[in-house]
This record gives C-alpha cells, sequence and structure tokens, in this order.
C-alpha cells in the first residue's frame, strides 16, 4: 500500500477528489522467505498480563451492544491520543523501556504524507531506524511466504462491502487473515458479526491493522500504545478473550522503534508484504484502474514461486474485494498452496489460542487495571525511551466523525511533534446501520484482569 492520505479517507468511504505522490512499494528482495515454526509468545511474555483469557470465566458483552463498545476511544481529534490508557499497558510500556527493548528514535515526520522523515543523523535505511517504507527489512518481520505459498491477507475490514468476500472465502472453504482498524470493528460490528459469529470463525483469522490507520512512525510511545491496544482490546473482548500475533502497519510505516513497541508490549510481528495491487486506490484520480490491477495479480500468481506471495489486498469496496474474487481460480490453477497467512508453517493463530474454535489457552495473568483506571498520557520528551508520564484527558465522544486538529498528546523529542497534523490519518468512518452507542465507563465484561 503507498502512504496517501486518500487511502486512510477510502478505508473509511469518504469522498475523495484527489490523490497525492506517493512511493511505490514493490518490494523485490528475498528476505526470510521460511517463516518462523513457532511465532507465540511464551507464558512469561507481558502481554499476558495486559488482557484477561477466555476462560477466566469472564461472560463477554455481545459484539454491537453498549455494554460491549464502553470504554473504547471514539474521539476527535485522531490518531487516539495516548489519554486514559490502562495502567497495565503504560507500565508494560514503561518497563520495556528500562530495560533497554525500545529503541531511542525520533518520531518521524510526514507533513506530504509520502516518505516519513527522519532528523539529520537518522538513516532510514540503516539499522538503526529501518524504515519498512523505505524497504529495509528488519530479519523478524514477515515479507514473504515460503515458496510456492499464496499466503491470503486483507485490510481495513471490517466493513459493510467486506461480507461479499467473507461468503466468497467460505464458499471456496478457504481461509484469509483480516488486519483490522478497531475501530472499523467498533463502528461496524453486524459486518464483524457476519464474519466471526455467522458465517463461521473458522474461516475467518483476524490480526491488527491499528485503531485509526495512521502513520505510525509520526506517532509518540503513548500515541503507539493506544493504536495498538484497544484494537487488541476490542478483538480480545469480541473473540472470546483471544490476542492476535500479528500486526501490519498502516502504509507500511514502521520502523526500529515502532515494531519494538509491538513485539515487547503486545507480543505481535510485523507483517509487511512483496506485492502491492493499489486496490484501495482503483476509481480515484490519478490512481490505479481494474484493469491494472486485475493485470497485476495475473502476473504474480503465474510467475516464479519464490518467495511465495503476500500481496497487499482490501476489502474496502467492490472493487477490491472483485479483483481477488476475478483472481482466485487462477491460484490453483498455477499450482499454488492457497493458506491464510496466520496459518502458515502451521503456527497456531493467535498467541493463546490455537484456532478460532478451540479453546483459550491458559496463560499466568497478572494484575491489571480497568480501562477507567488510567495513568499518563501527556507528554513525552523524546520518541521513545522516556517513561510514560503526564496527565489524563477525557476524550470526546462521537458519532464516526473526525476532525483533522492534531491530537492533545505531543512529543519533544529530536524528531519534532509526535502529533500528527492536518488531514494525516483523519478519516470519515463508514457505519453500519446503526452506530454503537457509547458509554463513559468501562463494564465488568471489558474489565482487565
Amino acid at each position: 500500500m503507498v502512504p496517501s492520505v486518500l487511502h486512510s479517507l477510502l478505508v473509511l468511504a469518504a469522498t475523495l477528489s484527489s490523490v497525492t505522490a506517493h512511493p511505490a512499494h514493490d518490494h523485490d528482495d528475498v528476505v526470510n522467505a521460511a517463516l518462523p515454526g513457532d511465532w507465540y509468545h511464551p507464558e512469561d511474555h507481558p502481554v499476558h498480563a495486559l488482557f484477561k483469557r477466555g476462560d477466566d470465566g469472564v461472560n463477554y458483552a455481545a459484539v454491537g451492544t453498549p455494554e460491549w463498545s464502553a470504554g473504547f476511544p471514539n474521539q476527535d481529534p485522531m490518531p487516539v491520543d495516548g489519554a486514559n490508557l490502562p495502567k497495565a499497558w503504560v507500565d508494560a510500556l514503561n518497563a520495556a523501556v528500562k530495560a533497554g527493548k525500545i529503541p531511542d528514535i525520533p518520531v518521524s515526520t510526514n507533513p506530504d504524507q509520502t516518505f516519513p522523515k527522519y532528523p539529520s543523523g537518522f538513516d532510514p535505511n540503516g539499522p538503526t531506524v529501518c524504515s519498512a517504507t523505505y524497504k529495509c527489512r528488519n530479519k523478524e518481520d514477515i515479507w514473504d511466504a515460503p515458496d510456492g505459498v499464496f499466503a491470503s491477507s486483507f485490510d481495513d475490514g471490517p466493513l459493510p462491502d467486506s461480507i461479499p468476500l467473507y461468503n466468497f472465502l467460505k464458499q471456496n472453504n478457504v481461509v484469509a487473515t483480516h488486519f483490522m482498524i478497531g475501530i472499523n470493528i467498533l463502528y461496524n460490528p453486524d459486518a464483524f458479526k457476519t464474519a466471526y459469529e455467522d458465517i463461521q470463525s473458522e474461516f475467518y483469522d483476524i490480526a491488527v491493522h491499528t485503531w485509526t490507520h495512521p502513520y505510525m512512525t509520526t506517532l509518540n510511545n503513548l500515541q503507539l500504545l493506544g493504536e495498538f491496544g484497544w484494537t487488541m482490546q476490542i478483538i480480545h473482548n469480541s473473540t472470546g478473550g483471544r490476542l492476535p500475533k500479528y500486526w501490519r502497519p498502516p502504509f507500511g510505516d514502521s520502523d526500529e522503534r515502532v515494531r519494538a513497541l509491538a513485539k515487547e508490549v503486545f507480543g505481535l510481528t510485523t507483517v509487511i508484504w512483496n506485492q502491492d495491487t493499489e486496490d484501495w486506490s482503483v476509481g480515484t484520480k490519478g490512481g490505479s484502474t481494474i484493469d491494472q490491477v486485475n493485470a497485476d495479480l495475473e502476473k504474480w500468481i503465474s510467475g516464479a514461486k519464490s518467495p511465495g506471495l503476500i500481496i497487499l489486498e482490501h476489502e474496502l469496496n467492490n472493487n477490491t474485494v472483485g479483483a481477488f474474487m476475478k483472481a482466485f481460480p487462477l491460484i490453483a490453477q498455477n499450482g499454488w498452496q492457497f493458506e491464510s497467512l496466520a496459518r502458515l508453517n502451521n503456527a497456531q493463530i493467535y498467541q493463546n489460542a490455537a484456532d478460532n474454535t478451540g479453546d483459550v489457552t491458559p496463560m499466568s495473568v497478572g494484575n491489571g487495571a480497568a480501562p477507567g483506571s488510567t495513568t499518563s498520557a501527556g507528554s513525552t520528551t523524546s520518541g521513545s525511551s522516556t517513561p510514560a508520564t503526564g496527565s489524563t484527558t477525557q476524550p470526546t465522544s462521537k458519532s464516526g466523525s473526525t476532525t483533522t486538529s492534531a491530537p492533545s498528546t505531543t512529543g519533544t523529542g529530536t524528531g519534532g511533534s509526535s502529533a500528527t497534523t492536518g488531514n494525516n490519518g483523519a478519516m470519515s468512518f463508514a457505519s453500519s446501520s446503526s452506530l454503537v452507542s457509547l458509554v463513559a465507563v468501562a463494564v465488568a465484561a471489558f474489565a482487565l484482569s
């Protein structure tokens, strides 16, 4: 996917009129083609202390109810401003920082929404920063599937237009991984339930695509904590307590600080891609065309099988979903093994569960704080290395609308302000037939252990 404000808007069906300049993401280098055989995190990983298990006696509120949506940020401005974070998350972040596990890299700036820009002395292609936007590959990130494997995944759901895709996957008895935007789950509970409950969850593997789809390297640590944490929490609460194992950065925008925070605090492995359809831009001024998307898919599927394919595709609308459906028969015809990305190498799908239907594996869970028990969210003195402290501000509840003003949380590191400004990451969200009601306090079903 290419960095552009257009995609952030398209994710949630806003009306568009132009496309900004953007870098290409045709990652050609073959690195880490074979995936590790053991992708789940050990029981002593901090992530298991941050969320309740599905088998701990908690009766989770039904998806789509006011009790289910209680406590999640539905705020203007965006991205998540780092306010009202559960104390357990902030404590885990501070412990990782103190242990030297989060690199001290300044936040990037990205005013033209193309390539992230770092201060002098921080090479985005060097080992210190290693920006995925610049095609720098961290050996722990996943860019390629094993030889001969078509690793299927889709970004940006759930949306109403996702449902034909979910039905298609079930009809063809195949599974894909869905990198989900947290606030899209909040605003589209019916689409989520169609996938995970009505269609049967064994056809639907879930991963993280952040809460509001921002440029992640432009955010400070507390904002990152919110983008990861709230998405993990709503997936956890909606799937009987499962914890996703994988995340994909919006626009492919990740670096060593962001990926370390994802891994060390939340146990997430970063997934990128080795081919990009740019399907999200079909129908926009200056964007791709459906003929071009179809031609690219046919070229890649009929091409070499080393490395295996991880193609960036979206479940945004009929164009993006239709392109996959048209190309689907070619996958088998060309001898590919179709597999959900989360199931590569027969790995278990979630950190604490082997699949979508079996029991959640018991874990040693520490004492956490309920979402209503908040900590620090005011400011940090650098992008990464300062423990999180500060004041708490209550998010403003909105009914699916956003403005373009900057988040209240700021950073003062050498990379400049960590809050994104203007239209960066601002979106209007495509809601289901009725938006869920939001309440001000967390309920027991949402309480952290």
